[in-house]
């Protein structure tokens, strides 16, 4: 057994599987990482804002001279901590957990592009059975503020309520709507 010391680097061989440049590690890796956002978020327009802000914040920290395993672990990571800073900015609530495998289920036509779509999505069905259990007053002010993309201050205003009141009244609601959603909070 030989003892390392600390004035000896940690060295290992890096194998032919690197990547050539940044173009590369994007065309490869950014079908996997749109997949994974798709999946958490549901909807296209975020998934692409995701999946850009994955690839923005990897670009300076991480080495081309990674491995493929290395980079594909490393955006992984990456997207996790997009992840939950996106649900903890919008929603009050982190959601880290997802799988990395490359199966990732791609979405179909119609989740893809809902404007072209006559049918609910699977994510906009769960979203309008999550509103109807909701009290009458967390109800608007989720539409107001999601659905309709009112501001604080002016969902404030259409409730005739304060603006701090409002804030509240949207945290409550999407705790309660939290706690309606499958494996939501107890």
């Amino acid at each position: 057994m030989s003892r390392r010391t600390a004035a000896q680097p940690d060295l290992r061989v890096v194998g032919d599987d690197v990547y050539p440049d940044w173009e590369a590690v994007y065309r490869d890796n950014v079908e996997r990482v749109y997949g994974l956002m798709f999946a958490k978020v549901g909807n296209r327009a975020d998934a692409e804002d995701l999946t850009a802000e994955v690839f923005l914040a990897a670009l300076g920290p991480m080495r081309i001279s990674a491995s493929v395993g290395e980079v594909r672990a490393y955006l992984s990571a990456t997207a996790r901590t997009v992840l939950a800073g996106h649900w903890r900015r919008n929603f009050g609530r982190e959601v880290t957990m997802f799988s990395d495998t490359l199966d990732v289920p791609q979405p179909t036509a119609a989740e893809a592009d809902p404007d072209n779509s006559a049918e609910p999505t699977a994510a906009a069905s769960l979203a309008q059975r999550m509103l109807a259990g909701l009290p009458e007053q967390y109800r608007q002010v989720l539409r107001l503020r999601f659905l309709q993309g009112y501001s604080v201050r002016e969902t404030a205003a259409a409730l005739g309520v304060s603006v701090s009141n409002a804030k509240v009244l949207q945290h409550r609601a999407l705790r309660r709507a939290a706690q309606l959603s499958p494996g939501g909070e107890p």
